[in-house]
């Protein structure tokens, strides 16, 4: 059974996928910087410096006027948080874009790439074909 599991983790597949895992948690606190830091105060600057984050509903309880949403949920009140929900939205979209845009670059880099090794490979003399070979063979023994 131990060497059915090391011949398991051994695969190649399961490595790429751990090491696909750590590298999008590391990528995932890089994307949620780059939004949170950079582009959502470009957002709330192109929407008048709306924040939708605390923007919510009293369902029931009693909460003081303009109090926070971290305020009403402290106060033990039952709150519909609508913002909340909103810039998650917002926030989803925007790294979904900017993930998109990193897939789409790598994949363009893979196939310039894979196009160099294509015009390589091409450049390479061609020996002759195995059929050529063949042929060649069946004429010597013909003599």
């Amino acid at each position: 059974m131990m060497q059915e599991f090391k011949d398991f983790i051994a695969k190649g597949n399961v490595m790429d996928m751990a090491v696909g895992i750590i590298i999008g948690a590391a990528f995932t606190a890089i994307v949620k910087s780059m939004v949170g830091d950079l582009i959502n105060p470009f957002v709330g600057l192109f929407m008048g410096g709306v924040d939708f984050t605390n923007l919510y509903v009293v369902l029931a309880g009693e909460v003081a006027e303009g109090a926070s949403l971290e305020a009403a949920r402290e106060a033990g009140a039952a709150v519909f948080a609508w913002g909340a929900f909103v810039m998650a939205v917002i926030n989803f979209l925007i790294i979904a874009f900017v993930v998109f845009m990193l897939v789409r670059y790598v994949k363009k880099v893979k196939e310039a790439a894979e196009k160099q090794e294509e015009a390589a490979a091409e450049e390479a003399p061609a020996g002759p074909s195995e059929l050529d070979v063949l042929l060649e063979i069946r004429d010597s023994l013909k003599k």
